[in-house]
């Protein structure tokens, strides 16, 4: 059997001087280091859209709508099922983001309810000089290239997609022998 170890009785002065000794100890303490987070993303400012504390949070909102969502994970219901495995691989990327770094999904936020944007580092040229563009991509000469500046685009420069159509020699030969 367990022996009872009996509560020390102190008086109000060893309680001080005890309260004294934490609060010191508290304060020689260094923050947190944060090992367990990616050095590249450890140093963001708090507003930073993908700061280690609020993908926290979005981390903590995913895993408790998970919890909500236990039952459709083989569930027969349409769309059930895809939006679990959504919302897991999405608590997954986020798990990833903190531990190397790299952001692997397409949406962003507490809901996932902000689409993430690319940005051009090196730009890619045709044959003939003009730049290859994607709408809504950000490009360091003219910001965020829109849809209207692709049909602007697309007007002067003009590309064929028409297929080549191929002619059958069978069906030629059939018509010439009637």
């Amino acid at each position: 059997m367990k022996k009872v170890r009996k509560k020390r009785k102190l008086t109000e002065e060893q309680k001080q001087v005890l309260v004294d000794r934490i609060t010191k100890a508290r304060a020689a303490k260094k923050p947190a280091a944060q090992l367990s987070i990616a050095e590249s993303i450890r140093n963001l400012p708090e507003d930073d859209t993908f700061s280690p504390n609020k993908v926290k949070n979005w981390i903590k909102t995913s895993k408790d709508k998970l919890s909500g969502m236990r039952g459709w994970k083989n569930s027969k219901e349409k769309g059930e099922k895809a939006a679990y495995l959504i919302e897991e691989g999405y608590y997954n990327n986020l798990q990833a983001y903190l531990r190397d770094g790299v952001y692997r999904d397409m949406y962003y936020g507490e809901g996932r309810q902000h689409k993430v944007k690319y940005k051009c580092t090196s730009m890619a040229y045709y044959k003939d000089g003009t730049p290859k563009r994607t709408v809504g991509v950000i490009y360091p000469d003219i910001g965020t290239y829109t849809q209207e500046m692709a049909d602007e685009n697309n007007e002067s420069r003009a590309v064929s997609n028409k297929k080549q159509i191929r002619s059958n020699s069978r069906a030629k030969s059939k018509g010439a022998s009637v």
